[in-house]
């Protein structure tokens, strides 16, 4: 068994780090190589004789992980692992992970904003501010469409993990009553199942 550092491979970088982050502690692992996209076509001539393969999007089929015989280890950069052809890597012994809890805030704070949209329509009012429909509006109090008040309104939350409690926990915050269904009932307050 060779001492030497292990050869690592990032197929799709730019997804997860467009250039906010920093690959250093990675690169302290082993020889990486990051690259921002991979198409199909490149993947067993990018991974080659890496042991280790990290991917986001970039899929990794039974096809490829049987021909790269040095694969040791699959890291995906995401909360699910579709992209991976699971049952492959299992009868190589490979282990594949992911990181369940990627994105739980992001995602959350993308689920209040499209709701603050619809609710709210700020895309709307500052368009049309810009086109100048306040100036010309008879009335102070200016708006397009009504405006609905999210507290006292009722939340539904299919799924009931991570994100979904992080969601539960922002409705709750603007008041929201909090109906959830999910697969385990766990006792969870403000929250009906």
């Amino acid at each position: 068994m060779s001492n030497a550092p292990k050869k690592i491979i990032v197929l799709d970088g730019h997804t997860l780090n467009p250039g906010d982050l920093s690959w250093d502690n990675l690169a302290a692992l082993g020889n990486l190589t990051v690259h921002d996209r991979t198409p199909p076509e490149a993947v067993m001539e990018r991974v080659g004789n890496a042991e280790i393969v990290f991917t986001n999007k970039t899929l990794l089929p039974a096809e490829a992980i049987n021909a790269l015989p040095a694969l040791e280890y699959i890291g995906v950069l995401a909360t699910g692992y579709n992209v991976v052809e699971i049952d492959a890597a299992r009868e190589r012994d490979i282990p594949v992970t992911n990181i369940p809890s990627y994105g739980t805030a992001s995602v959350a704070q993308m689920t209040m904003a499209l709701i603050l949209e619809l609710a709210s329509q700020p895309a709307l009012h500052s368009r049309s501010v810009s086109e100048g429909s306040w100036i010309a509006c008879p009335d102070f109090c200016y708006w397009k469409k009504p405006l609905v008040e999210l507290d006292g309104l009722t939340l539904g939350i299919i799924g009931f993990g991570t994100i979904g409690q992080s969601v539960a926990k922002l409705g709750r915050t603007f008041g929201m009553n909090i109906i959830a269904h999910t697969r385990t009932l766990e006792e969870t307050e403000g929250v009906r199942f």
